[in-house]
């Protein structure tokens, strides 16, 4: 079918995209994310600079994306300020050394901060399609994330027909938009495979710029291998939630899964789908990984909402090749949807993310490094853990090679704070903080939790701190931060003339 649009080059595409311009990016982490005409923005920005130009936009998402979005406009030095997430090694050095402004954002609260006006006018939106059709209906390729309402709210929208995607994605998607208060109703999600709007993203045909084609594969990486330790926090995480089956404090029908993004949540979901006291389950989450997919397979995963498909290149051709089949069991939603604390709360959603670091009072860290530099973002893991059935944090005990323990007297930057978080899990153990108090969970973090190395200068920490409803030390709180920035290593870390009294 001939469409009304004209078809640009991605340079074309790009000249329209202005110096000082705020420009939105379809995409929730790499999938769904544009790559021709976010790279030929940057080559502009390197031509612009060269010749002694300013050049620099505004950045919105959904999350994340690929490396020739944030990573080529990073390199280019084309950001100026950039929201609400990104994992861009190249983007997290520019945000870290003060080059482009971050402001860290949860991913459900994105669109309608957008509707409000609260980030100002988007000039133009650049969004990733697998079809769109002369009234306006376009169909999206392997994520929803923010597609929607940055369609809206932008002046003017730029189409990649992404080819290597299927027009038969048709009917995976499930765009809703809520109204804004005060006419907002609830949303009618009330198991994982309800929907509740239509497969297609509509827009005022007047408003596409034009349309790039291309032939380009989603810049989803691999996932590292097993490794002793990973397996042992999936382990301790399958086990956990199958003994809550047993109790009766979870229905023995079970409930939906969130699970964050990354090599541990892969291996959670993998040692789920053999455990055999957990049933067949359904996840109601944000990303969908390789593991879910082959959970799926086994006939272990019954159905998983999403607001993307992260999957490799290979596992993604598998769902490819048998399409039909898995769109019956896969619905991929706007994030303010799939994060929607409304529903994650109905749902009984059990979440399951990966911290930085997590204190022994139960607050965890999911974004800094040292209290001071940006790793990626919190995303939608609090959006899950405020309204979850139950929510677990995991990560392992060290990191840095056992330079680093990852549970510490007080966290350097608190995400979650011990309100929410309710299950502490590493490769030694688990623990259940509910019902207690901060001096019992400072108990079972330190004897369940922690690596044997790193004991002993936590129970020092408490000895030294006794006293009141949460045993603190405002002066060596950040022992452990401390001796690492002098060191290298929270080895052998020293309280000083700490005591009760003087702290």
């Amino acid at each position: 079918m001939h469409l009304p649009f004209p078809e640009l080059t991605p340079s074309e595409a790009a000249a329209f995209i202005k110096n000082g311009q705020t420009v939105a990016f379809s995409g929730f982490t790499p999938a769904g994310s544009p790559k021709a005409v976010s790279a030929a923005i940057a080559e502009q920005a390197k031509t612009a600079h060269e010749a002694g130009r300013e050049f620099k936009i505004g950045v919105i998402t959904g999350a994340s994306t690929g490396p020739t979005l944030d990573g080529a406009l990073a390199k280019a030095d084309a950001i100026s300020w950039r929201t609400p997430y990104q994992s861009n090694p190249d983007l997290r050095k520019a945000i870290n050394e003060g080059r482009a402004h971050f402001f860290d954002m949860h991913l459900s609260l994105l669109p309608q901060y957008v509707r409000y006006g609260f980030l100002g006018q988007i000039d133009c939106a650049v969004i990733e399609a697998c079809d769109v059709t002369a009234s306006g209906e376009i169909i999206l390729t392997t994520a929803v994330g923010a597609a929607p309402t940055l369609c809206a709210a932008a002046k003017k929208i730029i189409i990649e027909l992404n080819a290597f995607h299927p027009a038969a994605l048709r009917g995976i998607h499930d765009i809703y938009e809520p109204l804004s208060p005060p006419n907002r109703r609830e949303i009618r999600v009330y198991k994982p495979s309800d929907r509740v709007g239509v497969p297609y993203v509509k827009v005022d045909p007047a408003k596409i710029l034009g349309i790039v084609r291309t032939r380009l594969p989603d810049e989803v990486g691999g996932f590292a291998p097993l490794d002793d330790t990973t397996a042992k926090i999936g382990q301790n995480v399958a086990d956990f939630l199958a003994h809550e089956i047993q109790t009766g404090r979870v229905p023995k029908e079970f409930l939906p899964i969130q699970s964050g993004v990354g090599n541990i949540a892969n291996a959670v979901l993998g040692a789920m789908g053999d455990h055999p006291g957990i049933p067949v389950f359904q996840m109601h989450s944000e990303v969908i990984q390789d593991a879910v997919i082959g959970l799926m397979q086994r006939g272990k995963i019954s159905f998983a909402g999403g607001s993307s498909l992260t999957i490799t290149p290979e596992k993604l051709g598998e769902v490819y090749a048998d399409l039909e089949n898995f769109k019956t069991k896969l619905v991929l939603r706007p994030q303010e949807i799939s994060n929607n604390p409304e529903v994650v709360r109905r749902l009984g959603v059990i979440s399951v993310n990966t911290a930085l670091e997590a204190d022994i009072f139960g607050n965890t860290n999911s974004t800094h490094v040292m209290g001071k530099n940006l790793m990626n973002g919190i995303g939608g893991s609090a959006d899950f853990t405020r309204n979850a059935y139950i929510s677990i944090f995991m990560c392992p005990s060290t990191a840095k090679g056992g330079a680093i323990s990852t549970i510490v007297p007080l966290c350097s930057h608190i995400d979650h704070s011990e309100h929410s978080v309710q299950v502490i899990v590493t490769e030694f153990g688990i623990a259940d903080l509910r019902g207690k108090s901060p001096s019992q969970r400072a108990q079972l973090i330190i004897e369940n939790c922690a690596h044997p190395e790193y004991k002993e200068a936590l129970r020092t920490y408490m000895k030294l701190t006794a006293g009141g409803q949460t045993p603190q030390s405002l002066g060596c709180a950040f022992a452990f931060h401390q001796q690492f920035l002098k060191t290298g290593s929270m080895k052998g870390v020293s309280y000083g003339a700490c005591n009760a009294k003087g702290c």
